[in-house]
């Protein structure tokens, strides 16, 4: 990061800077009515909030983003692996960070905060390295003039103003069209249930499975006894599940209910629900299934996972690459990012190979193009980059389609 700010020329100055972490409830977080205070930090304590995180994080990760380039006719597009951004985006945006782990981050900090931030490290007009920024330490204002400006807090607390074409700023869902909104916030409620909830279960089991309740012994019991008393139980809610011995008639009297009489397992269980509703992640892809999900059914949820959430994210961060990183004569010239999706909706292999082959008859495909989906090489004879087509379809152009011969008649036949 001192690199970062050591090459940036704009001047910088020496006051206490307001970044999202010095704002209200940005560290501390507005309590909920659950009586927590919820931010991103806390959020991620709760294990289905970061399953979902994880989930949408490694999903557009696994993808591998590639700046494309439209082939001359105007059909069909090739990765543009000589564009700088090609190897940024798709292998390292800069030393020591995987593009996996940068676009898991990313996705993590739009996610949780509504926003995230890159540096564009440009030398010669060309991008060079994107240096990922941690959101707490950026603050985004918008002049009279509709222009943003972008003040980056360095870890000595330096504040540096950086202008709106050196930053990429991927939003959220927003609402002033310029700031991403909180998602932390705007799901506070149920995320500090579910805190609430699960400290309020653990602390039922702190002392033992039993809840607590009243020892009742018959007469009176001096300052001595009772300590003695007291030390016992706790000696005993070490060990528990052991029996216990008592004496002078001594009973229990239960005063609380147990976890599954007040229904805190259903409303846990509701409550990963309900979080992954806010942040539109199917609860099957968090491990929270349904008992009636078949295995058919459940495939079906997968690829809707796909087109409903993930696309979705694919479709804002390729607009916010070709928008931000892209220059206007490379879009002009119709460069563009693009998410692999198709590996994560190519279903059962029999399901696929039977798409495959319908592809390969009618000529969409040739056979060495069908085993590069499969990562397989090619064959070594010329005949299989033919394109073949069924043997009563007509050939419009001149291209190589080979009709299929038609299967033999069977013998004895007329």
């Amino acid at each position: 990061m001192a690199g970062l700010f050591s090459s940036i020329a704009a001047g910088f100055e020496r006051k206490e800077a307001r970044t999202l972490d010095s704002l209200p409830g940005f560290m501390f977080g507005p309590e909920s009515k659950a009586g927590v205070s919820v931010t991103w930090s806390t959020a991620l304590h709760v294990s289905a909030m970061l399953a979902c995180c994880k989930v949408v994080g490694e999903g557009i990760a696994q993808t591998r983003c590639k700046i494309m380039r439209p082939r001359a006719g105007g059909i069909g597009a090739d990765p543009a692996r000589d564009h700088p951004l090609f190897r940024l985006l798709h292998l390292s945006p800069m030393k020591g960070q995987t593009a996996f782990n940068f676009w898991e981050t990313l996705v993590f900090h739009v996610m949780l905060v509504g926003n995230a931030y890159a540096y564009i490290n440009r030398t010669g007009g060309r991008v060079f390295e994107l240096i990922q920024l941690d959101p707490s330490k950026v603050r985004v204002t918008r002049r009279t003039d509709l222009t943003l400006v972008y003040e980056v807090t360095s870890e000595n607390g330096e504040m540096r103003r950086i202008a709106a074409e050196d930053i990429w700023h991927v939003r959220g869902p927003s609402w002033n069209g310029w700031m991403g909104m909180e998602t932390v916030r705007l799901a506070r409620e149920a995320l500090g249930l579910a805190i609430s909830l699960e400290a309020n279960h653990a602390g039922q089991h702190k002392n033992g499975a039993s809840p607590s309740g009243v020892y009742s012994v018959d007469g009176p019991l001096t300052p001595e006894q009772h300590s003695m008393l007291t030390d016992w139980l706790k000696k005993q809610a070490a060990n528990p599940g052991m029996p216990m011995i008592l004496d002078r008639g001594a009973k229990w009297f239960s005063q609380q209910m147990s976890g599954v009489d007040s229904q805190h397992l259903e409303t846990r269980r509701f409550q990963i629900e309900d979080i992954c509703r806010a942040v539109r992640v199917m609860p099957i892809m968090v491990g929270q299934s349904d008992k009636a999900a078949t295995y058919a059914s459940a495939e079906q949820m997968f690829l809707a996972h796909v087109i409903h959430c993930l696309a979705p994210w694919a479709t804002r961060l390729e607009e916010s690459i070709e928008v931000d990183l892209l220059t206007e004569a490379e879009q002009a010239q119709g460069l563009y990012a693009k998410f692999n999706l198709s590996a994560l909706m190519r279903g059962d292999y029999k399901s696929r190979q039977e798409g495959l082959n319908i592809q390969r008859r009618a000529g969409v495909i040739s056979a060495d193009e069908w085993r590069a989906l499969e990562d397989m090489n090619p064959r070594d004879d010329e005949g299989g980059g033919q394109y073949i087509v069924e043997s009563n379809m007509a050939v419009q152009d001149g291209r190589d389609l080979v009709p299929m011969p038609s299967p033999p008649s069977p013998q004895g036949s007329n």
